[in-house]
């Protein structure tokens, strides 16, 4: 372990020395016999697809400050390391490492290549994690809290299969052939939060159709002109005068002579294209709520694979875009294209693939949720939000819902769904262990179900041929159960009881609509409770000039060049003190990580003045500047109590630092240090003992309320003066009996006092005539007398 008297200056090697010291000592087991009150942390498990970035590094660096504290404050923290190891991100980097394609080898060969991606970039998070000296769980022979857990272990994808089992079995999961979010460049379908909009350039098509019943002439605009074969219904707005007289009318499609009804609906806008509005069975989000809305029959024109399909009749086999050129141009042949106009459409594009969303009828799977959504906003209630204004962007998720949750994806690396097909006979495993159906055969004690009734086991049905299902959970479906896995519900009912709900979620804004709303919805269906006490939203790490980094713009800090230049300590220090990150985005440069070395460093020249004296009992009075200066360290100890608990640092942060390098090192230390010294014995012995006392008391004091934020230096001062701050109470203020507001004022004249030395040319400790103590601070006369060498 590092030594005191071995630090010059704080250095990146004392660093790793004593991280992996801590890691090597296992002082963070969770010990769920110890007694105490539990405070379980969901961390967010960053995907490890890629080393982490600098926002995983300020986030994480925050969550240790929270949970360091909460041990201070007589807690037995839980507080797990996961990495979220399933998903499209693996496959995706997976493809591009190995130059191969999930639908070219074999699901064998393509798992295979995903689980060797994962095992060369696991150490590195868990490396980078380690140096910046996050405490998180670790694991001792005897708990079954391990270090790390991995969203793709047998352990966790185990649970993911036994809830889906649970409410498959309650009904609450359920099969549907309908409309979806499809990626056609993933060949999956996505949920609406896994949706983007972007403006893209497009063109409003005014297409001239027929009235079948007067031959009306009428025209419609159209981004999608291609869907055109798919329309059973045009619409205008009610209170538009101009087409009242086509309500109960027909229209007849251009190019594919189909007829239509002609119907107000207020989904119609008076103001947009020509105020009549096609509607096709997918063009966009609006389209399908309305077939639903309406009881249409749907037609879809779009293959899986992005082609157009029989339905679209000439267009068939030609990509979307392509389809939409050529129906343009046949418009234009036939004289039914009245006009075009350029325009920027708002258009949904996959969050992931980034390529445009089409909308196809799929058969998969769904959770219920529209049932439950007004529970869902008044079970939001009983959690606590930091900031309070983040809950708005949940409740108003809750409010937009329209469909329940499609949960399937028909991708490969993911947690597979645990059931068997034969016939018209579904198999369904019993909860507790971790199935492929698309390898396996389906358990002898499997139930078997039939129209949703269960009507034996697969060992009932021997002649039975069983089909295993090839889809894959929606990666959120695991996710969403972090919480339940980390507290471990079904496994061990004691240590559940104790943990749940999870005292704290942190996490980014971005995920509120998913990670966050998935999460409170999977603990309602599961426990029937809110599975949080608090959340924490934090906000984005950007660059000087308020940028978001981005590998593109060139204005990406990498932390581990950070780590390695400065260490932890600096970096951790900056990220308490750049900002509240809960409230702003916080601005990254690595001139305000360096700046920070300075505190660090300052805090060890403190350290060494003051272990110049001998440290002496309290004596039987304190003068009244050491009581004021005890009195304002406590002032301070109350206020970081009370924002740490409420995972607000960066004031404290700032408080701290400042009283570091202004009202201690500058004022208080240079008005005590002659009476400390007491070379000229112009103080007795008690005033003497009373400053070194006090300086000892105040700067021990320090070190602990600084602790959760820079822990290697604290602990590596604190050994030095005979503290653990590890192992320390946060320390409980206590009452303030001066008038703390006169420092201010001691402050003001010290100042002035060292202005004028230096106008006059003379050194500070030189002899001062002429400068009176102002009457309010004639308790200190002595002390200042003596600093200043004032006649």
């Amino acid at each position: 372990m590092v030594k005191f008297d071995d630090v010059k200056v704080w250095s990146v090697s004392a660093e790793l020395e004593i991280t992996k010291s801590w890691r090597d000592s296992e002082q963070y087991a969770f010990n769920e016999k110890s007694g105490k009150p539990i405070y379980s942390l969901d961390t967010p498990p960053p995907y490890i697809n890629s080393p982490i970035h600098i926002g995983h590094a300020v986030g994480y660096s925050m969550l240790d400050m929270f949970v360091r504290y909460r041990r201070m404050k007589g807690y037995e923290v839980l507080f797990p390391l996961g990495l979220d190891r399933n998903g499209l991100p693996v496959e995706i980097a997976a493809e591009k490492k190995f130059n191969i394609s999930a639908f070219k080898v074999s699901r064998e060969q393509f798992i295979d290549a995903c689980e060797k991606l994962l095992e060369e970039t696991s150490l590195t998070t868990i490396d980078s994690f380690e140096k910046l000296g996050i405490s998180f769980t670790s694991y001792k022979t005897g708990s079954h809290i391990g270090a790390v857990y991995l969203t793709d272990s047998p352990e966790y994808r185990t649970l993911t299969q036994s809830t889906f089992i649970e409410l498959y079995k309650r009904n609450l999961i359920y099969e549907d052939n309908r409309v979806s979010n499809w990626d056609s460049k993933l060949q999956t379908t996505v949920a609406d939060n896994e949706i983007d909009y972007i403006d893209l350039p497009s063109t409003f098509n005014h297409v001239q159709w027929t009235v079948k019943e007067t031959g009306e002439k009428i025209v419609i605009a159209t981004t999608r002109p291609e869907l055109i074969a798919t329309c059973k219904m045009v619409i205008y707005n009610p209170g538009d005068e101009r087409y009242k007289h086509l309500e109960g009318k027909t229209a007849v499609t251009p190019i594919f002579d189909k007829e239509v009804r002609i119907a107000p609906h207020p989904f119609a806008q008076v103001e947009k294209g020509t105020g009549l509005v096609m509607m096709c069975s997918a063009g966009d989000l609006t389209d399908i709520r309305f077939f639903r809305e309406m009881g249409l029959e749907v037609v879809i024109a779009i293959e899986k694979d992005g082609t157009m399909n029989d339905n679209a009749g000439f267009l068939k086999g030609l990509k979307v875009r392509d389809a939409r050129a050529k129906m343009i141009d046949t418009l234009k042949e036939k004289g039914l294209l009245v006009k075009q106009e350029s325009i920027m459409h708002r258009t949904p594009i996959s969050e992931r693939s980034k390529v445009e969303i089409e909308f196809i009828a799929m058969p998969e799977f769904y959770l219920k949720q529209m049932e439950f959504k007004e529970h869902l906003l008044k079970l939001q209630k009983h959690i606590a939000f930091y900031p309070e204004e983040a809950r708005k962007i949940l409740e108003s998720w809750i409010d937009q819902i329209s469909i329940d949750w499609p949960i399937s994806r028909r991708r490969f690396y993911s947690t597979e769904i645990p059931l068997w097909y034969s016939d018209d006979k579904v198999a369904v495993p019993k909860p507790g262990g971790y199935y492929r159906p698309w390898k396996e055969s389906p358990p002898e004690d499997a139930e078997v179900f039939k129209n949703g009734k269960r009507i034996g086991a697969v060992s009932d049905f021997k002649d039975a041929e069983w089909k295993g299902e090839e889809r894959v959970f929606d990666t959120w479906f695991d996710s969403s159960i972090s919480n339940l896995f980390i507290t471990k519900y079904g496994s061990d009912e004691k240590l559940f009881k104790a943990a749940y709900p999870v005292s704290l979620r942190p996490q980014g804004k971005e995920i509120i609509r998913t990670w966050l709303y998935y999460t409170i919805l999977r603990g309602y269906l599961q426990t029937d409770k809110a599975c949080f006490k608090d959340v924490w939203i934090h906000q984005h790490i950007v660059d000087e000039k308020g940028e978001k980094m981005s590998k593109s713009l060139g204005n990406v800090i990498d932390p581990h060049d950070i780590l390695k230049e400065f260490g932890a300590e600096p970096f951790r220090l900056w990220a308490a003190s750049e900002g509240d990150l809960s409230k702003q985005d916080i601005s990254c440069t690595k001139d305000k990580i360096r700046g920070e070395t300075k505190t660090i460093n300052k805090m060890f020249n403190v350290a060494r003045f003051i272990l110049q004296f001998k440290k002496p009992e309290k004596p039987a009075a304190l003068t009244n500047l050491d009581t004021l200066f005890i009195d304002y360290i406590e002032d301070i100890t109350a206020y970081a109590d009370k924002e740490y608990g409420r995972y607000n640092f960066f004031r404290p942060a700032l408080g701290l630092k400042q009283f570091l390098w202004e009202e201690f090192a500058s004022h208080y230390l240079e008005m005590v240090k002659n009476r400390a010294y007491n070379t000229d014995n112009k103080f007795t012995e008690q005033e003497k003992n009373s400053a070194i006392y006090s300086l000892y008391y105040i700067f021990e004091r320090f070190l602990v309320l600084e602790y959760p934020i820079i822990p290697q230096v604290c602990t590596v001062i604190g050994e030095r003066y005979g503290i653990d701050p590890q192992n320390a109470s946060f320390p409980k203020a206590e009452k303030v009996s001066s008038d703390i507001s006169i420092i201010p004022l001691i402050k003001e004249f010290n100042s002035m006092v060292w202005k004028a030395k230096k106008e006059r040319g003379i050194a500070l400790n030189a002899k001062l005539e002429g400068m009176k103590i102002p009457e309010e601070l004639a308790e200190f006369s002595k002390d200042l007398t003596s600093c200043h060498n004032l006649e």
